[in-house]
């Protein structure tokens, strides 16, 4: 009997597998411990922080599950491909594909260049791309992708042009996606998620002017934190929204409603 007060997680993705790019830091570690706690086994993606993907190989661990960190730049496609063979071999399915990793040059539009665009482009929208078309196969009960957008897709940020249009480009795939995956079973969504504080932030000349604005004008009175994003992404691939596909789920406390 539980303890008062005591919340169970619900273990739905028993002996089911979840992918997750991107998965050792941040909002992408977050959304794999949340999978582990619901039974998943996890694979999940890292590019170059060993210490990082060792940690969570732990957390994970301590869920109960089994889990697999595969290191690998997706920006190539070999990479991307021997991601899914590996999951293959070792777990012979797929249940939930989470596109999380995410790059990007920031910079104004007159320094851009092909190359900035090229590398953009691979690592957001050809990463998701090529994913999906791999998850698919492999996902033979049905199953839930989701990707990464941002407010960028819609709106104008400073120096964002490029990831901005990569974002677009996620959000119209999962569109078709999601219309040509349905007869399989298979849930295809995209999460944007507001001000997050990570590491990944870092990269943004004007961060600690974006991180004031989102803790003084965003409605909801805080920043949207990892485990935010974590539990949207935790009710999408959920029995919970088995009729939600081809949708944009926005998470930002009200932000974007402003001017």
């Amino acid at each position: 009997m539980p303890r008062a007060g005591e919340v169970l997680m619900e273990r739905d993705l028993e002996g089911k597998v979840a992918y997750v790019t991107g998965g050792s830091r941040g909002i992408g570690r977050a959304i794999s411990v949340a999978l582990a706690k619901r039974g998943a086994n996890v694979v999940f993606g890292y590019f170059r922080n060993g210490d990082a993907a060792r940690e969570t190989l732990r957390l994970l661990e301590d869920e109960g599950v089994k889990a697999l960190a595969l290191k690998r730049n997706l920006t190539d496609p070999e990479a991307i491909s021997r991601s899914f063979d590996d999951i293959e071999e070792t777990f012979g399915r797929l249940d939930v594909f989470v596109s999380n990793a995410a790059s990007g040059v920031i910079k104004p539009f007159a320094e851009l260049n092909e190359r900035a665009w090229r590398w953009t482009m691979d690592a957001n929208a050809r990463a998701f791309f090529l994913g999906g078309s791999r998850a698919q196969p492999l996902m033979r009960d049905g199953g839930s992708m989701v990707g990464m957008s941002s407010g960028g897709a819609n709106r104008v940020l400073p120096g964002y042009g490029v990831v901005g249009a990569s974002k677009a480009a996620i959000e119209a795939l999962a569109r078709y996606m999601a219309v040509e995956m349905a007869a399989d079973g298979i849930r295809v969504n995209v999460v944007s998620p507001g001000v997050v504080d990570t590491d990944a932030l870092k990269h943004f000349p004007m961060r600690e002017e974006m991180l004031d604005r989102a803790r003084t004008q965003t409605p909801a009175g805080r920043l949207v934190t990892p485990d935010d994003v974590a539990a949207t992404v935790d009710f999408l691939t959920s029995e919970k929204a088995t009729m939600i596909t081809g949708q944009v789920v926005t998470i930002d406390g009200g932000a974007g409603l402003l001017a």
